[in-house]
């Protein structure tokens, strides 16, 4: 594969608002400081064009797209930023500077279109290459980048790297349709896609912005340390592939009927329980090794309508609380009611999530990274099928497919709705190859029978 970048530059936001003159600072929350030394959240989205030529996508596509990046920036300031830590201030800040720009970058390519934005097996090195770079150093961490990637005579992908201190993958995936709203229609934001910045409503009453911390310098292991820099990469090799798997209406309802057949009692058998638990057993028995070994898994829930006062639908930064089931044993997934008994545990989690109380946050958080440390096998969820994200329609048609590619920095998955049927889920996942091929017999078996 090769990648031939073609031009950086930088996207200002129409300078149509008196924000764009000034200095602008977003102190960050409790919900967000937890993703401060986290890898950039990276998603590629594959559009396929009847027409992509090279002088086409140059002399009319990309300016298409530069241009409303920059209307849409106007209403996303934040994306434009870094993240500061003053030293002299307590926490971290957004700040948007005069003149601040997202890094826009413009390449082609002679990678397999098809290949990449497929559902099978791909070399997530190849992925990588369709995305920005997000620089971090000691004392600045930017918030957002882009790159539009031509494949010549098959069309082009969008890769944005964000920070996860700046926002969650709600917020992420409003913008994304934001930007094509614009991008397609050339007129004003609908309420739905506008964002809200209003963090007065999120209210520190018992010292959780102290309590996080604290937190994120002891992971760093220095009490003291205001550094942005965040945990060292994993490093991937050539055998490691992204692939998704992918569930039906009609599977999900068939796994629906098999836990209730074995446990009539259970109710609230959503189709993310449902797909979660069957993805996890499938992920714990590919894996194999000693039955006694510990595995953990969690997922996050969108905490806005739990706040007292309710944030905004559109509310823009982070506001997930994270519920989990850690320091199991591997053979209660492996077993034959393995898959019932993930069922059984998420179903609780999701429970218990409505009861959560917010002051809570800081030791869910440090329970989550504690197990980390404790167990051989530690699952957690990207995205959601209710983000929407095949809606990112930019004027040339949907998306062919949408990719977490961040995937592989842990042992994650990701979720979307299915581009082509209601009621479905792709599942993105990200393994060595051997292990991949072990996960899709058990995923593909499982179903048949």
């Amino acid at each position: 594969m090769t990648l031939h970048n073609i031009e950086v530059s930088r996207v200002t936001p129409s300078a149509d608002s008196d924000l764009v003159l000034n200095s602008v600072t977003i102190a960050l929350t409790f919900f967000d400081l937890p993703w401060l030394l986290f890898s950039p959240v990276k998603r590629v989205f594959f559009y396929r064009l009847a027409e992509s030529s090279r002088e086409h996508f140059h002399s009319f596509i990309v300016p298409k797209l530069k241009l409303s990046l920059s209307l849409v920036l106007h209403n996303y300031l934040p994306l434009t930023g870094r993240i500061i830590w003053d030293p002299n201030e307590p926490k971290p800040s957004i700040v948007v500077s005069p003149n601040d720009a997202v890094s826009t970058t413009i390449a082609e390519t002679d990678a397999d279109f098809s290949l990449l934005s497929s559902y099978g097996q791909c070399p997530v090195s190849k992925l990588h290459a369709l995305l920005p770079e997000l620089p971090v150093s000691h004392d600045s961490a930017t918030a957002f980048a882009v790159q539009i990637t031509l494949f010549p005579n098959n069309g082009f992908s969008i890769g944005v790297a964000a920070h996860h201190a700046v926002l969650d993958g709600k917020s992420s995936s409003m913008f994304v349709k934001a930007w094509a709203h614009i991008c397609r229609n050339r007129t004003s934001l609908p309420e739905n896609l506008t964002p809200s910045y209003d963090r007065s409503l999120i209210k520190d009453l018992t010292g959780l912005d102290g309590q996080m911390i604290e937190m994120v310098r002891s992971l760093k292991g220095d009490k003291t340390s205001t550094s942005l820099t965040p945990f060292l990469s994993r490093e991937i090799g050539d055998d490691v592939v992204l692939a998704t798997l992918v569930l039906s209406r009609h599977d999900i309802e068939r796994l629906r009927e098999r836990v209730k057949s074995e446990s009539p009692s259970l109710n609230h058998l959503s189709t993310f329980v449902i797909a979660y638990a069957y993805v996890w057993t499938c992920f714990v028995n590919a894996c194999g090794g000693n039955g006694e070994r510990s595995v953990s898994f969690l997922f996050v829930g969108d905490f806005r309508e739990r706040l007292d006062p309710e944030l905004p639908a559109t509310y823009f930064g982070n506001c997930i609380f994270p519920v989990g089931s850690y320091c199991r044993k591997a053979v209660e997934f492996a077993e034959e009611k393995g898959f019932v008994t993930a069922v059984e545990i998420l179903i609780d989690l999701v429970k218990g999530l409505s009861s959560r109380k917010v002051e809570t946050i800081a030791k869910e958080f440090a329970d989550s990274f504690d197990a980390v440390k404790e167990s051989s096998q530690f699952g957690t969820v990207a995205g959601s099928t209710r983000f929407g994200v095949y809606e990112s329609d930019f004027g040339w048609g949907r998306p062919v497919k949408v990719d977490i590619v961040s995937i592989d920095q842990g042992e994650a998955i990701s979720m979307a709705e299915r581009r082509d049927e209601s009621g479905g889920v792709e599942i993105g996942m990200c393994l060595k190859k051997a292990e991949m091929d072990i996960l899709f017999s058990l995923f593909h078996d499982g179903l048949q029978n």
